[in-house]
């Protein structure tokens, strides 16, 4: 009898998630419609609107853009709790990596040859640290995390919950924690690990709105000459 009650309920629950979805791109329309070039005069908050709306309503044209998101990491703050879990009802040692950083827009535009960067503002990127996913954030086998479309600061702060495994954060804690001024670690999520959370993409989750992420990238430069970010080459698209 549960199951029958599950089985009616699901859909109704997913009728109400997407009109909540459709609520939420309505208001970000007039931003997500003008064009790759309004960008530039355009705030971050607005920015980050307009790169939301695409990824939901224009996910195949914008693609055509290559869109990667950088976060450039500013500070960090490691929370270590041995103990009762916040997010379940065990007892058990968590650890969860907060980092503060920039966030920018990169777009690749073939046709003019280059590449555009755009500033998102600030943010913060909140990561669970183990060797399984957590119980929360709550995501789908193989999704690494999501930009949280629900938080009280977005747009003008983007945010980021996921989970990584121990052994990345053994590569990556030296050169967060590094002393040298010119080491800088960036965290990037190419467009191709970029998906709108909506009904046709059961592979994430995410709160309404939000875009789930299947793969994230540390990069560490060491030096004021290795900063500037390489050019892509194009990728076959599937």
């Amino acid at each position: 009898m549960q199951k029958e009650n599950h089985s009616r309920s699901s859909p109704e629950l997913e009728e109400i998630n997407e009109k909540l979805r459709k609520d939420v791109l309505r208001g970000l329309e007039p931003y997500g419609a003008r064009p790759e070039a309004d960008l530039a005069d355009m705030a971050p908050g607005e920015r980050t609107k307009w790169l939301f709306w695409n990824l939901h309503e224009q996910l195949d044209e914008i693609r055509q853009m290559e869109p990667t998101l950088i976060g450039q990491v500013m500070g960090t703050q490691l929370t270590v709790c041995d103990g009762q879990s916040m997010w379940s009802d065990k007892c058990k040692l968590e650890k969860r990596l907060e980092l503060n950083c920039k966030w920018h827009l990169q777009l690749n535009l073939v046709a003019f040859q280059t590449d555009r960067l755009h500033e998102l503002g600030d943010g913060w990127i909140n990561l669970a640290i183990g060797d399984e996913p957590p119980g929360h954030p709550n995501l789908q086998k193989g999704q690494k995390a999501y930009l949280d479309a629900d938080h009280s600061l977005y747009p003008n702060q983007l945010f980021l919950d996921g989970w990584i495994s121990e052994g990345v954060w053994h590569e990556i804690k030296p050169q967060l924690y590094s002393t040298n001024p010119a080491c800088r670690t960036d965290i990037v999520i190419l467009d191709n690990y970029l998906f709108p959370v909506k009904r046709i993409n059961e592979f994430v989750s995410g709160p309404v709105g939000s875009i789930g992420i299947t793969n994230i990238e540390f990069r560490t430069f060491s030096h004021p000459a290795e900063r500037r970010l390489t050019r892509r080459e194009p990728r076959p698209r599937s």
